[in-house]
């Protein structure tokens, strides 16, 4: 099977949907598929994995993100040749989608990654108000979804998200995997003393994307509410992201910078000996879709403090694999922080059932499904007639090839 991953943005640049790729492109390429990326970027950048297909384009502002309205004519002869175009962000790869696989039969799948209304919230350019971005969204993914074979959310909060969007059209729940071996095994923790904490005290930690829709600040302030009670706890923050400074300037406000320890970015592949060091996660986004930053510190045995909301409420079972406050409660939460750090039974009994929970989302399962999907959609397609508009373009293809 040919698979092409379509997404705005790809390698260098770091993200929950770029992990999701590259992992997934790996246990499909494992199986015996091809896979390509199409994205855009300096199209003379070195991977250091084969066929990442990039067409030059505009960067968006600061994100990572490039765009262009259309593939070179390299990529759009190597999209067409596709068994199934499988898009990761609905504005420019999901347009190109429609443009370039539909006319062709190519079945078109969409994961839908991220709550692009709430994160019109934070990213919608300063001139234009919040809720044109929130209702642009609205007016576009649903009419993107339609015209796609198979629309996948990653957990059933975000398949109802989607049907409050007026998603109407086939929507099928495939969590995102994750390779979970790595976090599992046993690995030598980060030295406590390398991050300014004590060997015996607890250690709280947020690993992802330090940006405004990940809602640090209120992490903070429920910290130093625990930090001020408690001489035993520390909290460890790893990642980067446009947020950092600004970050490390209220801890400094709040009088924990002493207690917080910013790691900035660091390689993937040294996750787990991070977590390793750490007792907990801790999160109080509310915009995600399916973390993987909650799967991964599951799978290393560590309880999840979150917020009730799709994505993480959808992972984390309250009272078993952690704990989860109902709203944003900022004394909820922070009693909730306290639990953790007072009560280590209670850790260690959610610590073995987090682990066990993971195995869920393990990537041999989840690729087995996506696989499942596909082939399905590819069977479809060649039992339905294809249509004339179909006909004449696989014919001007061969023409023009």
């Amino acid at each position: 099977m040919r698979i092409g991953m379509m997404a705005d943005g790809y390698k260098p640049h770091v993200s929950g949907v770029t992990i999701h790729i590259s992992l997934n492109k790996q246990f499909l390429e494992q199986a015996g598929h091809e896979v390509f990326v199409f994205t855009f970027g300096d199209e003379g950048n070195v991977d250091d994995e084969p066929n990442v297909i990039r067409t030059p384009g505009m960067p968006l502002v600061d994100s990572g993100i490039y765009f262009n309205l259309r593939y070179s004519p390299k990529a759009q002869r190597l999209l067409r040749t596709m068994d199934v175009a499988h898009v990761h962000h609905p504005f420019f790869s999901g347009s190109l989608a429609l443009r370039y696989c539909k006319p062709r039969g190519i079945p078109i799948v969409f994961t839908n990654h991220t709550r692009y209304d709430l994160y019109a919230q934070f990213y919608t350019p300063e001139p234009i108000p919040d809720v044109i971005g929130d209702v642009v969204v609205r007016a576009f993914v649903p009419k993107f979804c339609r015209a796609c074979d198979l629309v996948i959310a990653p957990s059933p909060g975000i398949k109802e998200v989607l049907r409050k969007f007026g998603v109407d059209g086939n929507v099928e729940i495939v969590p995102n995997g994750v390779d979970l071996a790595p976090f599992q095994m046993q690995v030598e923790p980060i030295q406590r003393a390398e991050l300014g904490f004590q060997g015996d005290q607890v250690i709280l930690t947020y690993m992802g994307r330090l940006g405004p829709e990940k809602n640090l600040p209120f992490l903070l302030r429920a910290f130093k509410g625990v930090a001020l009670t408690y001489d035993h706890v520390g909290l460890l923050i790893v990642g980067d992201g446009p947020e950092r400074e600004n970050l490390v300037e209220q801890a400094r406000l709040l009088g924990i910078a002493n207690r917080v320890h910013f790691t900035g970015m660091i390689p993937y592949s040294q996750l787990p000996r991070y977590l390793a060091a750490a007792d907990a996660f801790v999160t109080a986004s509310v915009t995600e879709v399916h973390p993987l930053s909650v799967i991964e510190s599951m799978a290393a045995g560590l309880p999840v403090l979150g917020i009730q909301s799709p994505g993480v409420g959808d992972i984390v079972e309250h009272g078993v694999t952690g704990l989860i406050a109902p709203d944003q409660d900022l004394a909820v939460f922070t009693a909730g922080m306290v639990r953790l750090v007072t009560d280590p039974q209670l850790r260690n009994r959610m610590s073995e059932q987090a682990r066990a929970a993971a195995t869920n989302y393990a990537i041999e399962r989840t690729t087995q499904l996506i696989l499942e999907k596909y082939q399905q959609l590819i069977e479809k397609k060649v039992g339905k007639k294809q249509g004339l508009r179909t006909r004449l373009t696989l014919v001007v293809d061969k023409v023009l090839r």
